[in-house]
């Protein structure tokens, strides 16, 4: 179980200064006057009964089941302070059943202008605008460790991660980890591939993807996660002592590459009454430190969540791939001090009703999936497996096929409708898969083996898109 959840949503907050909103629940700047105590006091109750309902939740078979619970929980209390903690929670549960729109709808981080934000680079005549792929590595090469994060319910924020491995790789990095892959899986470098009990955000078909493509790129995966009972700074300090042990303590010369959340990456700066992760790590190993920022700059379910600065550069640049800006003298612009680099992810196209950025810059192609052989069992969860991997082992893609919204407040992937049947694309590499049809409680309906084919014919899985590098 992942420790420290009963606090994430306070601690990201106070990392942040982030104002939180959570689907049709009130923010504390919306709910009656109350002092900071008196605040605090209801949401530590509504994090203990989060964690009660999750556990219930994971006694169900299947994912779409455990995601039904968390939702039917959600749509029970509508106090403030319970919806604030629990829709971060049930944003996970939809992200692992592939529903990402609602997923970043239901727990959205609202990006305000802060004192210390660097202008906008739009403003500052000698940065441009480049691809994120192709600029990132080039930055990183003189650094023995990279640090990206990510907003663990919104999967954009990875995808640029799994694209970038290869590159890195070829760089010369050669130990990857993620936060809260767990210890007790010693078989995942063997295996190459994640299953049910390889981690938390694993459980989501995306970060599974990111490590699976670590271990095929033969990087070392690294599982650094504090045990359950380090907080606030002692968490960060267990974080990085694990990552120092576990790679720079028995390899001084590895290059290390690390997923993480929100602020465990900031290099410099006050963190949760203490340092974070990276500094404590910079403490131990004395080791330089390039730091990828890719929470604060992307497309929020909400336009007003959206930073400013984010906007005027979408509204001016139209970029289609994750951009980055430097200077003429190659210096990167971040957002904030402590980041080196800030990442900015480009507009979400949705296609059948699930968002373009699936593809993972053309490394996976549209599959489109019918809902007839769901055998009228809707709720209906679709999953794509690797032929080669075993059966626990977290699909490629997944998502859920229904024939109109679920009733309540938050609702299912609206999915395409093909005459009278639903419909959705799943996103796969080319290659061989089992693909499987589930009902809500988890009974198998239906499964076939299924063969994408490469692009053009030509075998090659990493055709780019337009303005890529």
């Amino acid at each position: 179980m992942f420790p420290h959840r009963r606090l994430l949503v306070l601690f990201v907050c106070a990392s942040l200064a982030c104002a939180p909103r959570a689907a049709s629940a009130q923010t504390p700047a919306q709910a009656p006057a109350q002092t900071a105590e008196q605040w605090q006091a209801p949401q530590l109750a509504a994090a203990s009964k989060s964690e009660r309902i999750m556990a219930a939740a994971n006694r169900r078979q299947g994912p779409l089941a455990q995601y039904q619970v968390m939702r039917n929980a959600f749509n029970e209390d509508k106090s403030p302070a319970f919806r604030l903690i629990f829709s971060q929670y049930v944003s996970w549960y939809q992200s692992f059943i592939g529903d990402y729109p609602d997923a970043a709808a239901s727990f959205s981080i609202k990006q305000v202008p802060e004192q210390d934000d660097s202008p906008s680079p739009l403003n500052l005549s000698d940065y441009h605008a480049h691809p994120a792929l192709a600029t990132i590595p080039q930055l990183a090469k003189p650094y023995p460790i990279v640090l990206l994060n990510e907003a663990h319910n919104v999967a954009l924020t990875r995808s640029l991660t799994v694209q970038l491995l290869g590159r890195l790789r070829e760089e010369g990095f050669d130990y990857f980890a993620a936060e809260t892959l767990y210890q007790t899986d010693t078989g995942l470098q063997t295996r190459g591939y994640p299953v049910d009990k390889s981690g938390f955000y694993t459980e989501e078909p995306v970060c599974a993807e990111m490590v699976r493509t670590a271990l095929k790129l033969g990087f070392k995966v690294v599982a650094y996660e504090a045990g359950p009972n380090a907080t606030g700074d002692a968490r960060e300090a267990e974080q990085a002592r694990n990552l120092y042990e576990a790679v720079f303590k028995r390899d001084p010369k590895a290059r290390l590459v690390v997923d993480a959340g929100y602020g465990h990456i900031v290099k410099s700066g006050r963190y949760l009454e203490g340092s974070s992760m990276a500094e404590h790590l910079y403490k131990l190993t004395g080791l330089p430190m390039l730091s990828v920022e890719q929470t604060m700059l992307y497309p929020h379910a909400l336009a007003s969540d959206d930073h400013p600065i984010y906007a005027a550069v979408m509204e001016q640049l139209h970029p289609d791939v994750p951009i980055v800006f430097t200077s003429t003298a190659d210096k990167p612009w971040s957002l904030h001090p402590g980041y080196d680099v800030s990442v900015f992810f480009p507009a979400i196209r949705p296609v059948h009703g699930r968002p373009d950025w699936l593809g993972l810059g053309g490394l996976r192609r549209p599959t489109f999936v019918d809902g007839s052989r769901c055998q009228q069992h809707f709720p209906c969860l679709v999953e794509a497996r690797y032929a080669d991997e075993s059966d626990d082992a977290i699909p490629a893609d997944r998502m859920v096929l229904d024939r109109a919204p679920l009733v309540g407040t938050l609702d299912m992937l609206v999915t395409a409708n093909v005459q009278g049947v639903p419909g959705s694309d799943l996103y796969l590499r080319p290659g061989k898969y089992r693909l499987r049809f589930s009902a809500e409680n988890g009974d198998p309906l239906y499964h076939r083996n299924i063969t994408v084919p490469a692009k053009g014919g030509n075998g090659d899985p990493a055709a780019k898109r337009p303005g890529q590098h």
